[in-house]
């Protein structure tokens, strides 16, 4: 493998400002990234503040028992719980099969600067993932993308979910799901990693009974020799963990929606778009209902002065929700502004793992967390990976394009370009000189018709639409002939797209990890984090 730093835009401009640590981007955070100072400074802070180390400590090594382990995952747990550790957090919701490859680039990406910064700065960095598994949007993690005949096919999960149930709550029909992960493993193609490959998902399937214990059981058996600690929003003993974080946030709705509010206001005003998707009402929370086994929203009702959620389906006062906090608090969940203060009033965060997105909407939350006398992390954008296979770097090569092109913007342009260039001219002024002369015709003989008998005037008008039709069919097929002389270059561009801009994406918002598992073995992740990874803000090629 060959790794190449390119310097490539983010998907959105406030990300891509961000890094390029631009001045007015700065004042929204708290602690510019990749900085030893900034390090040291986030070090001093920590170290003032109080965290529930040995609960926390406690529950994930009950979590983890049912999941594959390590010597590795122990050191981890055992320095989670010393008084100088850290840790470098980030999360993700629990897609099937692991979801787009940019959860498996997270899950690198914390882990590599966990080992970074711990020789760095002398104290232990635990890498921990935060599995979003409270989130109740099914449809965006039950399927995974397929190449299908030149083009991206969706592929999604056969059982149906029609509940808002937290996807911790949803379980698997393991035979459904282990004929449904077979048939996907097997449209990869046939290699000699394939069998293997499915014994993996499938022992993984046999020791899970939810879509987080299938996702768990996959990211720990891959990455379980590199310390890597998980966590899951949507486990109700996590929640246990909360009651006094909840009863504060639900004291403060009012402080931390106005302070949200007002940074998004800040930001406004410099022309970058809002992430979060606030009112004035909103509180942040989202209520469990036992009864229609679905997570609402809750807002908060002025002139009742209670809680409720959508069309009055749930309403309470203050003080019922704080009881219900301290109770019962496994009926309570975060929503996108308040998910962030938990897991910092949790965790002692050296530093938190973002994607694009997260990084624009962490910047509206500043005022929030100043609110309660705390700082944001420092934001470390994940480390944004395109895999390049070796058969395709060859076509690239072949058809003279610019890799940093192609990974920006597909190979549209140039495939246009290529297409004007092999068409027959002499066919294609046939056809216009044919089609500029019916339509002359036929204006003369609309005018006659119009003279004549105008009733007939609808069957002028449909015939001319047929005869232009018919032209149309043939013009297509002549230039199809033509095209299908220069396919074999015509299917390169097709290639590389393909690949790298999937449907016009990047590459890791659309392929799944398996396929390349399929080719290369699991081992391809321990080849992966052999790698040197810089923490530059550039965007990585790997060369396969």
């Amino acid at each position: 493998m060959e790794i190449l730093n390119l310097s490539l835009s983010a998907t959105n401009r406030f990300a891509s400002n961000y890094l390029e640590q631009s001045p007015d981007i700065l004042p929204f955070f708290h602690y510019r990234f990749n900085d030893f100072a900034e390090d040291q400074k986030r070090l001093d802070e920590l170290s003032n503040r109080h965290f529930p180390r040995e609960k926390v400590a406690g529950h994930i090594e009950k979590f983890m028992e049912r999941f594959p382990s390590s010597e590795a995952v122990e050191n981890s747990l055992a320095k989670l719980k010393q008084l100088n550790s850290v840790v470098v957090i980030g999360g993700q919701q629990a897609g099937i099969l692991t979801g787009p490859l940019y959860s498996i680039h997270k899950i690198i990406s914390i882990i590599k600067l966990a080992e970074e910064k711990e020789k760095q700065l002398g104290v232990p960095v635990i890498p921990v993932f935060w599995i979003a598994g409270e989130d109740h949007d099914f449809h965006e993690v039950n399927h995974v993308f397929m190449a299908s005949k030149q083009r991206v096919d969706k592929w999604s999960y056969p059982e149906k979910v029609k509940q808002k149930k937290m996807v911790s709550d949803i379980a698997l029909n393991k035979d459904v799901c282990r004929q449904w992960v077979i048939n996907v493993i097997e449209n990869f193609g046939e290699t000699n990693q394939t069998k293997q490959l499915i014994n993996f998902a499938e022992k993984a399937l046999s020791n899970s009974s939810t879509f987080v214990d299938f996702f768990a059981n996959i990211v720990m058996e891959l990455f379980k020799d590199y310390g890597l600690l998980i966590v899951d929003s949507g486990d109700c003993k996590f929640r246990l963990l909360q009651t006094e974080q909840f009863a504060q946030q639900i004291e403060q709705h009012r402080e931390i929606t106005n302070c949200l509010l007002e940074q998004q206001s800040i930001i406004g005003k410099k022309e970058y778009p809002i992430t979060i998707d606030s009112h004035e009402k909103a509180a942040n929370l989202f209520y469990y209902s036992p009864k229609s086994n679905e997570r609402i929203l809750l807002e908060f009702d002025s002139d009742s002065n209670t809680f409720v959620g959508k069309s009055g389906v749930v309403s309470f006062t203050k003080e019922e929700l704080i009881e219900i906090a301290y109770q019962d608090p496994a009926k309570l969940s975060n929503n996108v502004v308040t998910r962030p203060l938990m897991q910092e009033w949790l965790f002692p965060t050296l530093a938190f793992i973002a994607g694009p997105g997260e990084i624009s909407y962490w910047a509206e939350l500043k005022l929030v967390f100043e609110h309660f006398k705390i700082k944001m992390p420092p934001i470390v954008p994940r480390l944004n990976i395109t895999l390049v296979e070796r058969a395709v770097e060859s076509d690239i090569h072949e058809l003279n394009l610019e890799l940093i092109k192609v990974l920006s913007r597909g190979t549209v342009e140039e495939r246009d370009q290529y297409l004007e260039s092999i068409k027959d001219k002499e066919v294609f002024e046939l056809f216009s000189t044919l089609k500029s002369e019916l339509l002359k015709q036929y204006e003369r003989i609309e005018m006659k018709t119009n003279q004549l008998d105008r009733s007939l005037l609808p069957l002028v008008k449909k015939n001319e639409t047929y005869l232009l039709k018919q032209i149309g069919f043939l013009e297509t097929k002549l230039e199809e002939s033509v095209k299908s002389r220069f396919n074999v270059i015509l299917s390169k561009y097709n290639r590389i797209d393909l690949s790298l801009r999937p449907d016009g994406f990047p590459q890791e918002r659309v392929w799944n990890i398996f396929y390349y598992l399929n080719l290369y073995g699991t081992s391809f992740i321990n080849e992966l984090m052999e790698l040197e990874f810089v923490f530059d803000g550039k965007h990585k090629v790997i060369k396969l």
